[in-house]
């Protein structure tokens, strides 16, 4: 065989190949490239890699999106989605074909709503909207979910199926609200504060199932971000599939990565917790044993004591002590009243010898002014000629002063 001049021997299937594959990864051009086309024969293997091809008008390329790759998307790639994807070409030797390998991709004309989005995410995320630490615990046991959702798609029947499934206990409200085009975000703000009012409503769902960046648009609305910050009531994010974003998302108090896993996410098992209580009743039922044993243990105790085995003989002992006693206090309280007695005519005798009828016996009287009563003790209170009355132990006499003398030291000075 004769290539390029020279003379050479049969090539191998692979070393064609990997010539092929050396000359492509040589160019600069194919090394780092955009390429837009519409998706077709697409693939979402159950590895997380992704099998598509790019197609125009006149040709077909091969490509593949590794899992790693794939999760960072922000959105779910489908057949005929126009599409702008960013790799290098490769050759795949085991195929003998070239395809490009995807480390990015995103919706054609979507670039300035992807930079929209961008600016939004960080003006919210600098004022706090998405601070984990304001997000509050989902309720254990609701007792009633609002649902925020359009009351027509899968979604709602998903969630209403997988909620009466584990949790029938739970009453589930609807608020419906659109979920895609130009008038979605208010009405959403709308249905999201006509839940929130419900004081009954102990958490709520808000969201959709899957679509295009365009059709999950709405939930990128920052009027629809500031409504979900803004809820009282605990809120979960279910919007699309679990490789869709938004900034409801971020947002919310818990993210669900679909609508059906919102639902699993809002209420318990119920037949787990059946199950759980069939296996606390054998338990319950121990330590109910143990605490009624320990307790007839402690009243065989109790019964056992000499009293309680006797309680008549017990009583008649606390009676004769009452008795006893009773009469210790009288014979004690007898003697005191006798002593206190005593006193009284010691202290009534000396009173009696300084009271006026005493001293009146012993030839002593008590002097008044006639005009007005007052006992005279002093030289000075009676005028000569002043009428007096002196009281004796028996009567009384009514005279006139002569007159007033001082006492004798007085007089003398």
């Amino acid at each position: 065989m004769v290539l390029g001049g020279s003379v050479t021997g049969p090539l191998t299937v692979r070393e064609v190949t990997a010539h092929v594959k050396q000359l492509l990864e040589r160019s600069e051009l194919l090394r780092e490239l955009e390429v837009v086309g519409e998706i077709s024969n697409f693939v979402a293997h159950r590895s997380g890699h992704l099998y598509f091809s790019l197609k125009d008008e006149a040709a077909t390329l091969r490509c593949v999106c590794f899992r790693s790759s794939a999760a960072r998307l922000g959105f779910e790639p489908e057949d005929g989605q126009r599409v702008v994807a960013f790799g290098e070409v490769t050759v795949y030797e085991k195929g003998g074909q070239y395809q490009l390998l995807v480390r990015f991709m995103r919706p054609e004309g979507m670039g300035a709503l992807a930079e929209a989005l961008a600016k939004l995410r960080a003006k919210l995320e600098a004022e706090g909207l998405f601070d984990p630490s304001r997000k509050r615990p989902l309720p254990r046991f609701p007792r009633r979910i609002g649902l925020v959702t359009s009351p027509t798609g899968a979604a709602v029947q998903d969630m209403l199926t997988i909620l009466a499934r584990r949790y029938p206990l739970a009453e589930v409200l609807l608020f419906p609200t659109q979920v895609q085009g130009e008038a979605a975000p208010a009405s959403l703000v709308s249905s999201l504060r006509q839940a929130d009012r419900r004081e009954d409503v102990d958490v709520l769902i808000v969201g959709r199932g899957g679509g295009s960046i365009e059709d999950l648009w709405a939930f990128n609305d920052e009027a629809v971000a500031r409504t979900i910050f803004a809820c009282r009531t605990p809120v979960i994010s279910a919007v699309g599939h679990e490789t869709d974003w938004t900034i409801a998302d971020l947002v919310a108090d818990v993210r669900a990565p679909t609508p059906s896993g919102a639902a699993e996410i809002a209420v318990p098992d119920g037949r787990e917790l059946e199950i759980g209580l069939q296996a606390a009743g054998p338990r319950l039922a121990r330590g109910l044993r143990a605490r009624a044993e320990a307790a007839r243990a402690r009243l065989d105790g109790l019964l056992a004591r000499p009293g309680l085995r006797r309680p008549r003989q017990l009583l008649t002992e606390y009676s004769l002590r009452v008795d006893d006693a009773t009469q210790d206090l009288v014979s004690v309280g007898r003697q005191r009243l006798e002593r206190q007695a005593a006193r009284l005519d010691t202290l009534g005798a000396k009173l009696e010898a300084l009271g006026p009828s005493a001293v009146l016996a012993r030839g002593y009287s008590i002097t008044r002014r006639a005009d007005d009563g007052t006992v005279v003790t002093d030289w000075t209170q009676v005028r000569p000629g002043e009428a007096v009355e002196i009281a004796l132990q028996r009567g009384a006499l009514r005279a006139t002063t002569e007159a007033a003398m001082p006492p004798a030291q007085e007089g003398s000075r």
